[in-house]
């Protein structure tokens, strides 16, 4: 991620919850720490948390950092469409439009697992590019100075709402440019 400045904010749990399609313990993310118009930073503890929905046989796999990304993408679009995409401090008070994870690329991941870590999660996401039916978004997972997973996901945006009965799609191919 670039250099430049991000927008000091602080938004909880509570705010993310109402404003990402995922609620309860799916919803993951603590709080936002720093955002703009390309670029966000959030925290997670859920990783330590025994009763979080994405552990398998007791354990939380790496690959599960790719649903804590695209969480903070989620909050990204809602913070960005609040504000008309012009990186400002508003807030929306109403969901944003609903994104399909369509692709991961490019993903390496430095850890086995994310519940044997002891610290808060960092996740960062910054925006590539995008259009009005899709966006491309590059991510890190950290525990302090360690990175944990990093990538790229594209995310088709309001895919449902463009197919006949509102299904999903049988198969994407290819990435957004």
């Amino acid at each position: 991620m670039s250099a430049a400045p991000l927008n000091a904010v602080t938004l909880d749990h509570a705010w993310i919850e109402a404003h990402i399609p995922h609620s309860g313990a799916m919803c993951l993310l603590d709080g936002v720490e720093a955002w703009d118009d390309t670029r966000i930073r959030c925290t997670a503890t859920s990783h330590r948390d025994a009763h979080n929905p994405l552990h398998s046989r007791g354990r939380l796999a790496a690959a599960c950092g790719i649903e804590y990304a695209a969480q903070a993408m989620a909050v990204h679009g809602a913070l960005v469409g609040a504000c008309g995409g012009d990186g400002g401090e508003g807030v929306a008070e109403s969901r944003p439009r609903v994104g399909f994870l369509a692709s991961v690329r490019g993903v390496e991941a430095h850890v086995a697992r994310l519940d044997t870590l002891p610290g808060p999660l960092t996740i960062e996401a910054e925006r590539l590019s995008g259009d009005g039916t899709s966006v491309l978004y590059a991510f890190t997972v950290r525990c302090g100075a360690q990175t944990l997973l990093a990538g790229r996901a594209a995310v088709m945006l309001d895919a449902s709402g463009r197919l006949p009965g509102g299904g999903a799609p049988a198969t994407i191919k290819g990435e957004p440019s």
